[in-house]
């Protein structure tokens, strides 16, 4: 096993854990021979770190190489640095994925080995940051990293006028949905949506026991019904004003009428919460695309045709071509009758 398979290994190891608002962090120890003796990976906030984990699983590490696919930590939290436990151990040489983006780190956990006799060495391998991209954007940016999901009818719309949606694409289609969700903390919806649908946005796939996305509900400064089912799911609602909720966590961000979308997200990042899926209306969703708040999106074309004028997927005027914003496509897949279309957006 070579190097960059070492490395690879520890990316491997990393998304196997969702440790938010941690990173996703795998370790390797590889011993004098070229052998692996060790892995770990960071399973969440108090736990071990993933470095840690590895050097207990080992045996005669001394002079032994640890690969990480983060840079190794370098303060206090609710575990010691993992810097201080590979000094102690006498590990010989640390190869690194990528440096931590956390001011608290960057470059300090680096700097703290080398000056303890370790060789290290960063690779800084953009295969790296796509093992967390949201942990990345979020410490980079002071915000989560936003996917919009939409589903739609070959010919443009999400819905018929009557407002109907179900349904548009195929179960297929809304089983990779679920894994969708299944990949981010949090599902945002608006107060049409949960008057209207009635969702509870969690993940509902055979066999599924991993973690629940944490529904969120950006309100206005109106009462919400309470009779809906994600009231069961501990929900977060924002809203400008102190308005009262049958359960789940009020995240009060001032201003009038309906929270605009980045003060929403600074107000999710401020909770932990790093990578969300935003599923609501065209309303919401639109206003959230004009913001520039999106940097992903993924979008369900299912083999329909309204063969008229539904609903777009965003709400608002489209007024010029001046005014689209540039997509990159990166992926195009078959999910049973309909098609699957991952993009990105700059910045």
């Amino acid at each position: 096993m070579t190097e960059s398979r070492f490395l690879q290994r520890t990316y491997d190891l990393a998304r196997t854990q969702y440790p938010h608002p941690n990173p996703r962090v795998g370790a390797v120890v590889v011993d004098r021979h070229g052998e692996i003796i060790g892995e770990g990976a960071h399973e969440g906030p108090g736990s071990p770190h993933a470095e840690a984990l590895a050097l207990e699983r080992s045996t005669n590490v001394l002079g032994a190489t640890v690969y990480v696919s983060l840079e190794p930590c370098v303060h206090h939290g609710l575990t010691p640095p993992c810097v201080d436990r590979l000094i102690e151990e006498r590990v010989g040489r640390v190869v690194v994925g990528t440096l931590d983006p956390d001011e608290r780190v960057s470059g300090a956990g680096v700097e703290t080995l080398r000056k303890a006799g370790i060789d290290v060495l960063v690779v800084d391998d953009p295969a790296a940051r796509e093992v967390d991209p949201a942990y990345f954007h979020h410490r980079e940016h002071g915000m989560p990293l936003v996917t919009l999901k939409y589903a739609m009818t070959l010919d443009g719309s999400v819905a018929a006028q009557d407002r109907t949606s179900q349904w548009i694409t195929s179960e297929e289609a809304r089983a990779d949905a679920h894994s969708l969700r299944a990949a981010n903390d949090a599902v945002i919806v608006g107060t049409g949506t949960l008057v209207e649908d009635d969702p509870r946005l969690d993940v509902r796939l055979p066999g599924y026991e991993g973690p629940q996305p944490r529904p969120v509900i950006v309100a206005g400064e109106t009462e919400l019904p309470p009779d809906r089912s994600i009231w069961g799911r501990n929900p977060v609602v924002v809203a400008p004003a102190d308005i009262s909720i049958p359960a789940g966590d009020l995240l009060v961000v001032g201003g009038e009428g309906r929270p605009g979308p980045e003060t929403v997200c600074r107000a999710l990042a401020g909770a932990g919460l790093l990578s969300v899926l935003l599923e609501g209306g065209p309303t919401l969703a639109g206003a959230w695309m004009r913001a520039g708040v999106v940097q992903r999106g993924v979008v369900y074309v299912g083999g329909r045709i309204g063969g008229g004028v539904g609903r777009s997927p965003l709400g608002g005027r489209f007024g010029s071509i001046g005014d689209a914003v540039t997509a990159e496509i990166i992926d195009i897949r078959k999910l049973g009758p309909d098609l699957r279309i991952e993009f990105v957006l700059d910045g």
